[in-house]
Order: structure tokens, then sequence, then C-alpha cells
């Protein structure tokens, strides 16, 4: 991520908002490319979870599509704000979410084969590093300049609650509760 950030030209939102929004138009863009990125691997890795163990796949698809909802808005309002067509916003947002599928067809035609712990690790340290690579370097300042960054911390913090509230859930045995 940090070499096609290089690679792909585009700017940084200098927190000045024009009429126009044609600073965020671009950011929006970018943000909707980095999030398609992040979700083909994504799709990948939660097939080979799933492949590997159906009780861990079910509960991280579960995650990833609750994590989706976010993901789409952060594609879609931005891109509305700026061209103010709903059509072209819900669009943008979709097309970033169908590499998902794409990633888990191609994890099963690719990588199933050679399906091991490493492999598996591999690609969900992938999908984790893209997707703060894009928050940090992206989201949290668009959020920042646009917004309120008191409520971008508080929106922060509470989403690292809900991963550790989740995580605590997951290693109870259900059967105990």
């Amino acid at each position: 991520m940090y070499i096609l950030d290089h690679a792909v030209p585009h700017i940084h939102i200098n927190g000045q908002a024009d009429a126009r929004c044609s600073t965020l138009y671009r950011s929006s863009v970018m943000s909707a490319i980095g999030i398609a990125i992040h979700n083909l691997p994504e799709g990948m890795a939660v097939a080979l979870v799933s492949l590997s163990d159906i009780h861990l796949g079910v509960p991280i698809a579960l995650a990833i599509a609750i994590h989706n909802i976010p993901e789409g808005i952060a594609c879609s309002v931005p891109f509305y704000c700026a061209t103010q067509d709903r059509r072209k916003s819900c669009l943008i947002s979709f097309a970033a979410g169908m590499t998902e599928p794409l990633g888990a067809i191609l994890a099963l035609l690719l990588l199933y084969p050679f399906l091991n712990q490493w492999i598996l690790s591999a690609a969900i340290a992938l999908v984790s590093g893209i997707m703060v690579f894009i928050c940090i370097d992206e989201l949290i300042p668009i959020a920042n300049r646009y917004g309120s960054e008191h409520l971008t911390n508080l929106g922060i913090i509470a989403g690292f609650a809900v991963m550790m509230i989740s995580l605590v859930l997951m290693e109870v045995p259900w059967g105990s509760v």
C-alpha cells in the first residue's frame, strides 16, 4: 500500500474544504480504490479461514460483513458530498465491495491447494496491514479535517472496544454461558 500510495498520483486533503469538493472527490476515489484493494485479500482471508475451520469462518465472515457497512459509508458519503450523485455514490461503493467475492474466488482457485497455517496467517496480516494503512493515511485525516477530531477519536476508541469485546466473547465456550 505504501508503494501504491506513492505510485498512484493523488492529493492529501489540506484541510480547506472548497465549495465544489473537488479535493474531497479525488480523495474519495482514492479511498474507494484502497478499500477495493483491501477487500480482495480480505475475501481471500475469509475463504481460506472458512475452508480451514468453518466454526471460525462463520464468525469472521459475520464480523467482516458488519465492518463492510462503515467501509461502504466511507466510500459513498465523501463521493456523494463531492458529486451529489446518489447513483454513482452507491455504484462506487458496490464496486469496491465486489472485489471481496472476487478475492474469495481467487483464493479457491489459486491458494486452496497450498493452504497451510503460513498462507492463512500471511493473508490475514496482508488484509489488516492494508486497512490500517488506509485508515491512518487517508480516512482519519479526512475525518479530522471535514468533521470533528473528537468524534473521530471517539469512533476509533469505540471500534477498539467493540473489537476487544468480540475477541473476549469468541474465547468464551458457548456451552458454559
